[in-house]
């Protein structure tokens, strides 16, 4: 599809009448209605309002691209608008805009759209393709000069196509540099960042590959093997991406505009290394960029749940816990200890409010981890089957995980539909047949018996005292340590999550506990210990009071990279003792983080706090009797 495709005589306005920014939208806006482009101008001027509030889409060099992806468009298109005394249109370099281009996208936006309107983003980058769209006279001269364009650029491509080898092999290379750009819709900016990138990077003679995270999805992705050869890696984003894998790599993170405007700048810096070292979690392992999307990730696909549920889990498990600030029973209307604020914080954070959601959410993002955006509907429908029949976290795993492949299935068995229903298959296809599959497998076959296995969990949790708790402790406390963030470690934090839905607070106190030790345990043998740390050594030590503390576990990581023997063993020891003695001590937290903030919280702050600090000592002290002084 080319750019005239979307962009024809009826949607272009050669001379714009607008003198301010919000005046230019509602002509451009109107043009489009007028084109009947449109099938709610308000709707649509509101997300072109939202997306502007993100950040100017005057992107500098007299170029404005206001955009939105909305339902609001009936049919994707372009609309250029031209203004030769220019328009304040607060763009990124102060400078006014001559040139505008409205992108109005749809909802169901098929690929072909989504790529041809990145495309046009790309070609803007090119200054003299810019001086004459500034000169053209009239809407067909336009279009002569974006189809030349695009001729130009296809060939362009294929002669890079040709010769893609040639810089690689030449060894005159200054440097290998990869960068990721996004924009949160992922039309414009996304692929405007990496087009001036990769220019400015061949100009000034750097290896040089950048991923997109555009609309349609991860493009060029980076390998494994291309991030451990990087000098640095440059992420120009304005949403999130997948920062993990850049783990012990020096990472520039700016805003998406800074890749537009700052180009040789942030090249410049990557060489240089005037970066931070990013310190990951650990959790992804995936050597092949975007490749494990919709793949047998089984732990990224988890992960991805678990991440997004964790602020339903933090908000809604302390505002629990503060309701019990007023008395355990305070929030039962048939109580006498009622108090109204106790109830609405408990409704707010509970059964009826977040920790309702925690179900849904951890299998709507499973889903779309699995099979993109379209996955997400059908997860969360099957995550509220799987609450609303007590089937729990292990309801919504399966929920999520089924919903995630059965929407996979529906993408091959649809891809042989005539291209003309592309539009229709993520707005109506695959949310009306993956709902429907997923939810009849859900409430016929799934939800029976992992409810009646969910109720055994939960008795056996109540029933938990003695050796047996004890021991439980013991063994969530080490796992908290083993790998400090990796898939041990949210296990065991996913597990006391799931028995604070059982009524059950005991061991998710033991999990906080084993989680705060390795960090303070660290602090602790720095300080005591300092023959046997460097100056660098000591000086992270310190931070790392502050980082246990807050029940960060992944502060001892790179101490554990530089020792591993040592570090884990002593923080295994030390993390596996405060988890015992939590669960020996009978303490229980009704919130499930917060580190020592939520300690106030827990029914024996005394007895939990001695808990932590003599696993913390303990650590310490293995560490620091066992680790070599330094030369």
């Amino acid at each position: 599809m080319k750019i005239t495709d979307l962009l024809k005589l009826d949607t272009i306005i050669i001379n714009l009448q607008s003198a301010t920014k919000q005046a230019v939208i509602d002509e451009l806006s109107g043009k489009l209605a007028e084109a009947d482009r449109l099938n709610d101008l308000e709707g649509f001027k509101a997300a072109i309002l939202k997306r502007e509030e993100q950040s100017t889409t005057g992107i500098g060099e007299g170029i404005a691209i206001p955009h939105a992806k909305t339902n609001a468009v009936r049919i994707p298109a372009i609309c250029f608008g031209k203004s030769v005394s220019g328009v304040d249109y607060e763009s990124l370099d102060g400078q006014p805009a001559h040139l505008f281009f409205m992108i109005a996208a749809s909802e169901g936006a098929n690929a072909d759209h989504l790529e041809t309107l990145s495309r046009l983003s790309s070609l803007l980058m090119d200054d003299k393709f810019r001086a004459r769209l500034i000169s053209a006279s009239s809407g067909e001269e336009v279009l002569e000069i974006i189809n030349q364009k695009e001729m130009e650029a296809d060939e362009e491509v294929r002669e890079e196509e040709q010769t893609s080898n040639s810089s690689s092999d030449s060894g005159n290379s200054k440097g290998k540099i990869l960068a990721v750009t996004a924009c949160p819709t992922g039309i414009a900016h996304t692929y405007m960042a990496a087009d001036a990138l990769k220019a400015k990077a061949k100009e000034m003679g750097i290896d040089f590959k950048v991923e997109t995270n555009g609309s349609t999805g991860i493009k060029n992705g980076l390998t494994a093997a291309e991030i451990d050869e990087a000098d640095a890696i440059i992420v120009a984003a304005d949403k999130q991406v997948e920062m993990d894998r850049f783990n012990g790599k020096h990472v520039i993170i700016v805003p998406v505009a800074h890749g537009i405007r700052k180009t040789e700048e942030l090249l410049t810096r990557a060489l240089n290394q005037d970066a931070p070292v990013y310190k990951g979690t650990g959790n992804d392992k995936s050597d092949e960029g975007d490749s494990a999307k919709g793949g047998l990730g089984i732990y990224k696909h988890l992960m991805n749940g678990v991440s997004n549920m964790l602020p339903f889990v933090v908000g809604g498990g302390i505002l629990i816990a503060l309701s019990f600030f007023f008395g355990i029973e305070a929030a039962d209307p048939a109580n006498p200890d009622y108090n109204p604020i106790a109830k609405a914080l408990s409704d707010i954070g509970g059964g009826n409010g977040a920790f309702f959601l925690l179900v849904p959410v951890l299998a709507g993002f499973i889903a779309s981890s699995i099979a993109d955006r379209p996955g997400f509907a059908p997860g969360m429908v099957g995550g509220l089957l799987a609450a609303q029949a007590n089937a729990g976290f292990l309801g919504g795993l399966i929920a999520g995980f089924l919903a995630g492949y059965v929407v996979l299935l529906l993408r091959k068995l649809f891809s042989k539909l005539p291209h003309t229903l592309d539009g229709i298959k993520p707005v109506l296809l695959y949310p009306v047949f993956g709902m429907l599959i997923t939810g009849l497998i859900m409430i016929f076959l799934v939800n029976e018996p992992v409810t009646a296995i969910n109720m055994g969990l939960t008795n056996w949790l109540q029933g938990l005292s003695g050796t047996n708790a004890i021991f439980l402790g013991l063994i969530l406390g080490g796992m908290m340590a083993v790998d400090m963030g990796g898939p041990l470690n949210k296990a065991a934090f996913t597990f006391g999550i799931a028995a604070i839905e059982a009524s059950s607070f005991g061991p998710h106190a033991a999990v906080m506990a084993g989680g705060m030790v390795p960090p303070l345990g660290i602090a602790f043998a720095t300080t005591f210990f300092k023959s046997k740390f460097s100056e660098m050594e000591r000086k992270s030590g310190f931070t790392n009071y502050f980082m246990g503390a807050s029940f960060i576990t992944e502060g001892a990581i790179p101490f554990a990279a530089a020792d591993p023997l040592r570090v884990i063993v002593s923080s295994v020891v030390g993390a596996a003792t405060a988890g015992a003695l939590s669960m020996a001590f009978s303490v229980t937290l009704p919130a499930p983080h917060g580190g020592i903030f939520v300690i106030p919280l827990v029914n024996h702050p005394f007895r939990y706090l001695l808990a932590i600090l003599i696993g913390s000592l303990i650590t310490a002290l293995i560490l620091g009797f066992w680790k070599k002084k330094q030369k």
